[in-house]
């Protein structure tokens, strides 16, 4: 099964001269869902951590599937406002523009360590700022795993050089 069948490119959306990978179609074949995930599981295997944390709003499809085929507790990284506690924020740089994350306080134990979900690594701003949350709320970002990468975009240079170690069952150029 080729998974990059399943993820359409979408020319100039959300603006022109981004090219969008839909997930859609993948999400919308159990089988393509069901071969992301447990390609997802076979990297997570080579980490010891905790938690899963799911970076909005894509990432927490794959997050939630992965917390729950690993049997893992499911953290969620929210776009600011969303969250009910007292959270902490850290903005980022995404391709087209800039936003901002938010993690509860108290929604990892001290010490902890989550491996970060995402859907696409693109210029790795939005796992950096996910990164950063996690560090604030006295825990470690171990590793990233996305379903796939851009690789011309540099992401993974940047996550490296913030001390993350990240992978992609997927890449395109």
């Amino acid at each position: 099964m080729q998974l990059l069948d399943y993820l359409p490119t979408i020319a100039d959306f959300p603006k022109p001269g981004i090219q969008f990978r839909d997930i859609s179609p993948l999400l919308g074949d159990p089988a393509a869902f069901a071969e992301a995930i447990r390609h997802m599981a076979a990297i997570a295997q080579q980490f010891d951590y905790s938690h899963i944390v799911g970076v909005e709003s894509r990432g927490f499809v794959f997050a939630s599937a992965l917390a729950l085929h690993n049997q893992k507790s499911l953290v969620l990284v929210r776009k600011p406002n969303k969250l009910p506690l007292a959270s902490h924020r850290e903005s980022y740089g995404l391709e087209y523009g800039s936003d901002a994350l938010e993690i509860q306080s108290t929604s990892l134990p001290t010490g902890s360590r989550a491996l970060l979900i995402d859907d696409v690594l693109a210029t790795g701003g939005t796992l950096i700022a996910a990164s950063q949350l996690v560090k604030q709320v006295g825990a470690h970002a171990i590793a990233s795993i996305c379903l796939l990468e851009i690789e011309c975009l540099g992401g993974r240079d940047r996550l490296e050089s913030h001390g993350i170690v990240s992978h992609a069952v997927l890449k395109t150029p």
